[in-house]
């Protein structure tokens, strides 16, 4: 049974306000075939199948077959070349509306990037949001947390170990082999597993050359592979380069909870666990709403250090987050944190983000004003800025 979410479809319907072709790009499984065939008044076509390549050979006589209607390409990239059909469709014909699929390497690739830039709309679909759980049949954030927030695996009842296991050789099959040189598939596989079982932590490089049998240069690569096809989000520290911050190592989180959890070799959750896979769960929140990777963390040499932070103007007001999965007794740890950060930059929000606030709140700590929130008013407090 498909699944309407209507979040994401009416992203859908605005960005096609602005351009007739729409890129869904997202992990695999993550549900882009199942959102493309919930749309309105869409025909759909599986590039898997040879006889929908064959139709799709000569891509005037399709499109101009196609005129005023919604169409869903999914699998575009087992086309001979996709990048061209979704060209003519932008620049011939603006009446026919595209969204179409693919691996994510296609959307890496140089050749996609150039030839339709400036002629599509991108959407990211990101693992499952919270306000989604519901109409999945299950709102529990333990078992959000456990399965993830791929939607086959999440709807499972029994802990789909065998399903993850699957995905990360699919992703090595048919994701990395077809479009990145990444030499032996032990040594890539090994840093894939080790850095989603390190999620949330600083990166540090050397950690890794010797468990994966790789130099400094090859696990630099294997990164920038694994960021590219949004199986690793690459946290950036924010600084202005003052000599008491950090400003070289990133923070890189796994793209799912679920896959956190299977590599950390978790199948039950201590409340020690909590913290950091709620704090997965606010960045996946910020990154599917916003639409955005622009999101930094921020540290000093004293171990100081707030979660998010996010500076979308240059007016000089910057939103610094932290992530509780519980409202703490005792503040005086965060309100710490918040306070060093300010003294170096002064303007702006902070916020403490929780899963236990109904409605948003404020504290006043000497002359710091905190606001605790949960992550539905975040974001709109968000967008709002």
């Amino acid at each position: 049974m498909l699944i309407h979410r209507p979040f994401w479809q009416s992203l859908i319907e605005d960005a096609w306000k602005k351009k007739n072709i729409i890129w869904l790009m997202g992990i695999r499984r993550v549900g882009k075939t199942s959102l493309c065939r919930t749309l309105n008044e869409i025909e759909y076509y599986d590039c898997e199948l040879p006889r929908v390549r064959q139709l799709l050979e000569d891509p005037e006589a399709f499109l101009t077959n196609k005129r005023g209607k919604r169409v869903a390409l999914d699998e575009i990239h087992r086309l001979d070349n996709p990048s061209e059909l979704l060209k003519i469709a932008a620049d011939h014909y603006p009446d026919v509306k595209i969204i179409a699929t693919g691996s994510s390497t296609l959307g890496a690739s140089a050749k996609f990037k150039d030839t339709l830039t400036g002629r599509k709309k991108e959407i990211w679909l990101t693992p499952l949001l919270l306000q989604e759980l519901a109409a999945f049949g299950n709102n529990d954030l333990y078992h959000r947390f456990l399965f993830g927030g791929c939607p086959a695996f999440f709807e499972q009842r029994v802990l789909p170990e065998d399903d993850f296991k699957e995905w990360i050789d699919a992703y090595w099959a048919k994701d990395i082999q077809e479009m990145f040189r990444v030499g032996k598939r032990y040594s890539f596989q090994k840093f894939a597993e080790l850095l989603i079982a390190y999620s949330g932590g600083q990166f540090e490089i050397s950690k890794y050359t010797v468990p994966c049998e790789a130099t400094r240069q090859t696990i630099a690569h294997y990164l920038d592979v694994l960021e590219k096809t949004f199986v690793a989000h690459v946290i950036r520290p924010f600084s202005t380069h003052k000599p008491t911050e950090i400003v070289m190592a990133p923070k890189v989180y796994g793209f799912d909870t679920g896959f956190v959890c299977y590599a950390k070799g978790w199948r039950e959750l201590r409340n020690e666990d909590l913290g950091i896979l709620w704090e997965h769960t606010v960045l996946n929140e910020i990154q599917s709403k916003l639409q955005t990777r622009s999101i930094n963390y921020w540290r000093d040499k004293k171990g100081h250090e707030i979660d998010f932070i996010i500076s979308q103007k240059d007016d000089g007001n910057i939103t610094a987050i932290e992530c509780k999965f519980t409202i703490l007794k005792n503040q005086n740890g965060i309100t710490k944190n918040f306070s060093v950060f300010r003294r170096h930059y002064p303007k702006g929000e902070n916020f403490v983000v929780a899963s236990d606030v109904n409605e948003p709140f404020q504290r006043t700590y000497d002359d710091l004003t905190v606001t605790f929130i949960n992550t539905e008013d975040l974001i709109k407090r968000l967008q709002q800025s």
